[in-house]
């Protein structure tokens, strides 16, 4: 897919683009650029990788009408996903060399910036949206939402959110599964919450210890 986007780019710029070109820096960044007949200046840059997927056929109305409400919810979702992955994915490089204390504390410091940014909104998502949400993060992490809670705040809190949560159908020790399903597999797959640690984030980790 990357090639091919590569390709179709080229061709594009092949056919105004004259033998001016060098490299500029963005961000910190260094991409190769041309410059047109015109005298403006494109930058060249790989794509990201993009999800192209076929029109799902579906059995009855039904099924499409839930396809429908779970790409709404998961268009909802999705930044509140990504923000999860991230902070998980920093969390757990930032406190991989601390002690058990240490990684308490910054785990409580942790969770009083998530409640001041995501409480409100979150409190807001219906039961199905909760459900779809929960999903993109189990799917991504392959760890039931019930472990990550017990791993950050012990396992009295994970049993308390867990009775919660089975008050409104979630089941926070089952882990998502693809195939159980499958509508939701087929919404899913189209959106990305994956995370990769910038060099910043390490590098800063590296200088605290």
């Amino acid at each position: 897919m990357r090639s091919l986007l590569t390709l179709l780019l080229l061709t594009l710029l092949c056919t105004c683009v004259s033998a001016q070109n060098g490299y500029t820096k963005v961000n910190g960044k260094y991409y190769p650029y041309v410059v047109d007949d015109c005298g403006d200046t494109l930058i060249v840059a790989q794509l990201e990788n993009v999800s192209i997927s076929s029109p799902e056929v579906f059995e009855n109305e039904d099924d499409f009408k839930q396809y429908r409400r779970y790409r709404i919810y998961a268009q909802r979702a999705y930044p509140y996903a990504v923000d999860a992955i991230r902070i998980f994915r920093e969390t757990e490089y930032m406190t991989q060399n601390m002690s058990r204390r240490e990684r308490k504390r910054y785990n409580k410091n942790l969770q009083k910036e998530l409640e001041e940014k995501f409480e409100a909104p979150l409190k807001k998502m219906s039961k199905t949206q909760g459900k779809v949400l929960i999903a993109m993060i189990e799917r991504e992490l392959d760890v039931p939402i019930y472990d990550l809670i017990k791993e950050l705040r012990g396992g009295l809190t994970a049993r308390y959110w867990a009775t919660m949560a089975g008050f409104y159908g979630h089941k926070l020790k089952h882990k998502y599964t693809v195939g159980d399903d499958w509508i939701l597999d087929a919404v899913l797959d189209d959106f990305n919450v994956s995370y990769e640690l910038p060099e910043a984030v390490q590098d800063s980790s590296d200088v605290k210890r």
